[in-house]
């Protein structure tokens, strides 16, 4: 799997710079035609258990009313706001419906004092629909089509100070009363892009993270795959209050936000060993010093108690984005001088995270205005996505290569084993040589100790000058076999200089004149003993047939020798070799022994004859 990270760099750029710039706050879009727009109203502050009203005389309140910034930022309980509209004429017959696009974090709906609809619980634990838009529709038995209607909105919800974030404190957004045909889609929106989108990038992030922890398996010496998955576990833990709008067991509020607080110091810790890791550091104090925050903080939420837990949440956010961004600051440091070929996709998105983590600092600060859209939600997921890629990218690299290590050792392994066993074939027939190399010496021995002896006896004493001959004959044979037995190479100089003196002598006696010519008299190369012997067996074939067939007085002989062979011919004068009645020259013994000797030593033995015209014969030997 290749990742192309231009391409990928020209789509994601444009997305988050939409998540970023997302509906600002600042931002109103126009109502639909025939929507009215109600952001004026009457409040009156009741008590959480419905008691007697905590400020007699109602005020009145610009909507959207944001509790921590009105007249009691700490109340806790019930609001009842009243507000008055008229039916447009022509809407007398439509489907009238109320939005509402944030009230957190209970409230019921009443048209002209009746209940239309119910939020949750008005006595805590509330349901949580901070993030929730509301679509209530209106039934025309209940609206006044001739004069005004009442609508009113009781409201519950927490304190600032008894929750983590802005997003979750006590507010009440402006109010769109119109068609619910025209409504709808607002709702759809909202709802698509606060929640739904936000739940999907939160399962996303979470099978990320499970992926991620199996390559940490996978790979148990690479930290930086364990950290990112454990980050993007974490995240989805936090992200995954969006799903619950009541919760399955009783629980304060305040206790709710201290364990979701309690979440935040083990992702902080694993995104920024995940950064160091990757940038190649390693810090076991810092290691310490992370390890130690994720039991500080808990233990700070305790004792700074339920009425303080938005302060003591933003003290914790404020460390944790300067810990983030230096662990950022630092991996950025190590990459840009290391030249690494993922630097611009990291810094963008890892500058892109900063801006998300700037921003949602600004919201808890109220340095800007609550968004009507959280982009960090969704933004934070399709940045882990993009680095989740690059960590998949470099494990399919890695694998890649671990697998070419592989085969490569498998072609090693098999070239040894191959040389090894060439090596032993050698071995073997090294001693297989050396075996038979010892019994020809042997028998070399035996027969010039035993077998010569009685020969050189006969020849001496013998009275008969046939047997001596032929005793001689068989002693010059015998030599000739111990000497090949021997396996002891001659040079090609001393060969040519014994088969000289052999072949004159024997010539001589035959009263056939012969020419040698040798180009190789100094040749220091060397035959083997066999080849020596075989071609000293062909040459004395070769004279006996011209002294004993040929009638034959004169005879030449050549020898030649070049980088890679030696050559032998034989010519004589005699009447030749007549042709057998199938045309052969060679169904003599003589022909096909020399043919065979030739054979056996790779080379070749040619001979050429007709009657009356003399014979060649034709010697060639590799050497």
């Amino acid at each position: 799997m290749y990742i192309r990270w231009p391409a990928l760099l020209r789509w994601m750029l444009p997305f988050c710079l939409c998540l970023l710039l997302a509906r600002p706050a600042g931002a109103e879009p126009p109502p639909p035609p025939g929507v009215q727009t109600l952001v004026r109203a009457q409040v009156v502050e009741e008590q959480p258990l419905g008691g007697a009203p905590a400020r007699a005389v109602a005020d009145d309140v610009d909507l959207p009313d944001e509790w921590a910034q009105g007249r009691s930022p700490d109340f806790e309980g019930r609001r009842r706001y009243r507000l008055e509209f008229e039916l447009p004429a022509g809407q007398a017959g439509t489907l009238q419906a109320l939005y509402i696009e944030r009230t957190c974090s209970t409230a019921d709906i009443l048209l002209n004092g009746e209940l239309v609809a119910s939020g949750g619980p008005m006595t805590p634990p509330y349901a949580r629909n901070c993030y929730h838009p509301q679509l209530v529709m209106l039934p025309a038995a209940l609206l006044h089509a001739d004069r005004r209607n009442v609508l009113e909105v009781l409201l519950a919800g927490h304190p600032l100070q008894r929750v983590a974030a802005r997003q979750r404190a006590a507010g009440l957004s402006e109010l769109l009363v119109g068609p619910h045909h025209a409504l709808r889609p607002l709702y759809e929106r909202q709802l698509f892009w606060n929640v739904t989108m936000a739940q999907i990038a939160s399962v996303a992030t979470a099978l990320l993270g499970l992926f991620m922890l199996a390559l940490a398996l996978a790979r148990r010496g690479e930290r930086p795959y364990l950290y990112f998955g454990l980050t993007l576990v974490g995240w989805s833990l936090i992200s995954a209050r969006l799903w619950l709008r009541e919760l399955p067991f009783p629980m304060q509020a305040a206790h709710l936000e201290m364990l979701t607080c309690a979440l935040f110091p083990p992702v902080v810790m694993c995104a920024v060993l995940f950064l160091m890791h990757y940038g190649g550091v390693r810090q076991r104090r810092v290691e310490a010093l992370l390890l130690a925050q994720c039991v500080v903080v808990p233990l700070s939420f305790v004792i700074a108690g339920a009425d303080r837990v938005f302060l003591t949440a933003s003290i914790w956010y404020t460390v944790y984005v300067l810990e983030v961004l230096a662990a950022i600051a630092l991996y950025l440091g190590i990459a840009w001088r290391e030249q690494r070929s993922d630097f611009p996709v990291m810094a963008l998105v890892l500058s892109l995270l900063t801006l998300f983590i700037v921003g949602e600092v600004g919201v808890q600060h109220a340095w800007v205005d609550l968004p009507r859209v959280h982009p960090i939600h969704f933004g934070m997921p399709v940045l882990f996505v993009v680095v989740g890629l690059r960590l998949l990218q470099l494990f399919l690299r890695a694998l890649q290569a671990a697998e070419q290590a592989r085969l490569d050792l498998e072609q090693r392994v098999l070239d040894k084993t191959a040389e090894i066993e060439r090596s032993y074939a050698e071995l073997a027939d090294a001693r297989a040589e050396q075996v038979a190399e010892a019994e020809r010496k042997r028998i070399a021995a035996d027969l010039h100790d035993d077998l010569g002896a009685k020969l050189l006896t006969i020849v001496h004493t013998s009275d008969n000058e046939r047997i001596s001959t032929l005793a001689r004959e068989a002693l010059e044979e015998m030599r000739l076999s111990v000497r090949g037995l021997t396996g002891k190479p001659v040079k090609i100089a001393d060969a040519l200089a014994d088969w000289r003196a052999e072949n004159v002598s024997r010539l001589g006696q035959a009263n056939v004149q012969l020419e040698w010519i040798s180009c190789n008299d100094n040749d220091e190369r060397a035959l083997s003993a066999r080849a020596y012997v075989q071609t000293t067996r062909i040459l004395r074939e070769a004279v006996n047939n011209i002294i004993k067939h040929s009638g034959a007085d004169a005879v030449s002989i050549r020898c030649e020798a070049d980088e890679n062979d030696f050559s032998l011919m034989i010519r004589d004068n005699g009447r030749g070799i007549p042709l057998e009645v199938d045309g052969r020259l060679d169904r003599g013994h003589g022909m096909a022994s020399m043919k065979r000797r030739a054979k056996q030593l790779a080379g070749q033995c040619l001979v050429e004859s007709s009657a009356g015209s003399g014979t060649v014969l034709r010697l060639t030997l590799p050497l």
